[in-house]
């Protein structure tokens, strides 16, 4: 293909010059080929005087994503753009491809399903490794872009065995480079990434040998296996995974969370892996999610629970003096059903897991287990309904499509008391231009404001994460409280479509 010189005397010219690019028609392969190659090689030049901010590049992107080359040669256009990503090294011309492929995989889950199909994984692993911090927007794309693929599909074993330990310490490394600025905009893409591949070897490890492609010899968790040999030095992990689930209103991403967190509690080097002030604002967060749930999130409460009971048995928790005793007990109690008539009765699932809370040891008093049930189910379980039953395979496989947001009992309430104000408002304004073209009578007093029947608990004010400092922890916020917007590519979408 013969290259062009462009020669650009303001921003128009460059849009004006992009629209031709992306209009080309473009009847064969050999002629698609070079209207991508010109998209690359003409955003690639001007993107850093004319696509400064996420905005701008979003709407470049989004240029070539509804321009008619896309839309009729969509698979052929998505196979080369993934066929540079694994062959170029150019960092400004990855920057590009990266973001495209980020960009239409959010709308598109089939093109990050294409790039696992042709081995973007173990590339995108060499490219973050070799970047490191070198391009800092370069590797949080690539970042990102890995995060994204990983999350919406297994992995298989030949490509989870390309993460080593080199590669997971580096991401702690930058995590602790980063220290407690969570607002950071490497902060959240960074935990993002090990949290999933976290899940990857989480649920490869409950694979049968005949699921495995090919079988092999059981995978090492290294997220688990880093932390269990040097998480003395890695702290702030710990920290900020507790400050995003108390943040986090994503479901997928409470699950990725509560999965690592299952794991720790389970892993008896890393038990104490946590600050004491820091669990007790993780059992706040636990307590105020479980009753802000709604009652049809059930696999969710499930792994609330389930992270919870490790959390009480193993952890610095189970020292004198503890902590949130009645509380906990006062949450049990309501989750088995018997203390508050307007919540639905209990799935057999909850109950069990609500028993198995209930006999850590502390919580018990020297209670016999029978009583225990007797006291905060108002049930009698048999032996074989109180026996654990819960495993890595339980939780591994809960799951939620990403972006599907966690509703709140709390936000539901409110947002019906609002609708009902408004309703009430409305029917007295229409009052009042009745009466005033008609003649007076006797006002009737406005409709009472409908109460809705399951009004949520209490939601105690501000969390601090401490950071191991002798303070007692502070009652967490409301969920709802979102990540503090970051200039970062994950914005691009919402923005163009702004």
């Amino acid at each position: 293909m013969e290259e062009f010189e462009y020669s650009l005397e303001n921003e128009q010219q460059f849009w004006d010059e992009l629209e031709d690019i992306v209009s080309a028609k473009c009847p064969s392969y050999q002629l698609i080929d070079n209207a991508l190659r010109s998209f690359l090689n003409f955003t690639t030049k001007f993107k850093d005087e004319y696509l400064s901010s996420d905005y701008d590049f979003a709407q470049c992107l989004q240029k070539l994503l509804q321009s008619e080359l896309f839309e009729v040669n969509k698979e052929y256009v998505r196979i080369q753009i993934v066929y540079s990503l694994l062959q170029e090294d150019e960092p400004a011309t990855l920057y590009v491809i990266a973001s495209f492929l980020l960009f239409d995989g959010r709308q598109n889950e089939a093109t990050f399903e294409m790039m696992n199909t042709e081995g973007c994984f173990p590339r995108l692993v060499d490219l973050i490794k070799m970047g490191k911090r070198d391009d800092a927007r370069l590797h949080r794309m690539l970042l990102e872009l890995l995060y994204e693929m990983s999350r919406c599909q297994p992995l298989s074993v030949v490509d989870l065995s390309q993460v080593d330990d080199e590669f997971v310490v580096m991401l702690f490394q930058i995590i602790e480079e980063l220290s407690d600025d969570v607002d950071d905009p490497y902060h959240y893409p960074v935990i993002r990434v090990l949290l999933v591949l976290n899940e990857q070897w989480m649920v490869a490890s409950t694979r049968s040998p005949a699921e495995s492609d090919p079988p092999s010899s059981p995978l090492t968790n290294r997220v688990i296996k880093i932390l269990s040999l040097h998480g003395s030095s890695y702290m702030t992990f710990g920290e900020n995974i507790i400050l995003l689930l108390n943040r986090e209103t994503e479901t997928s991403l409470q699950l990725l969370i509560l999965k690592l967190l299952y794991l720790l509690f389970t892993t008896r080097a890393t038990h104490e892996y946590f600050y004491t002030n820091d669990l007790r604002v993780l059992l706040d967060v636990i307590i105020r999610n479980l009753l802000d749930l709604p009652n049809e999130l059930v696999s969710l409460r499930h792994t609330y629970l389930r992270v919870m009971y490790p959390l009480l048995a193993h952890t610095q928790l189970n020292q004198p003096p503890h902590y949130k005793h009645d509380e906990i007990l006062k949450v049990l109690s309501i989750l088995g059903g018997s203390a508050n008539a307007h919540w639905e009765p209990a799935d057999e699932t909850t109950v069990r897991l609500v028993h198995r809370v209930a006999k850590v040891p502390w919580l018990r008093d020297d209670v016999s287990e029978g009583e225990v049930a007797r006291k905060l189910l108002g049930i009698s379980l048999s032996p074989a309904q109180t026996a654990s039953m819960v495993s890595v395979v339980d939780v591994a496989g809960v799951s939620e499509k990403p972006g599907v947001q966690t509703p709140s009992r709390k936000l539901e309430f409110e947002e019906g008391l609002h609708d009902d104000n408004g309703t009430k408002e409305e029917k007295e304004n229409v009052n009042e231009e009745t009466q005033e073209k008609t003649t007076p009578t006797k006002r009737h007093p406005p409709p009472p404001v409908r109460s809705r029947r399951h009004a949520p608990p209490p939601v105690p004010p501000m969390i601090q994460v401490n950071g191991g400092k002798k303070l007692p922890p502070k009652a967490p916020p409301r969920r709802r409280t979102k990540l503090k917007s970051m200039s970062s590519s994950g914005n691009l979408e919402h923005q163009a479509q702004d």
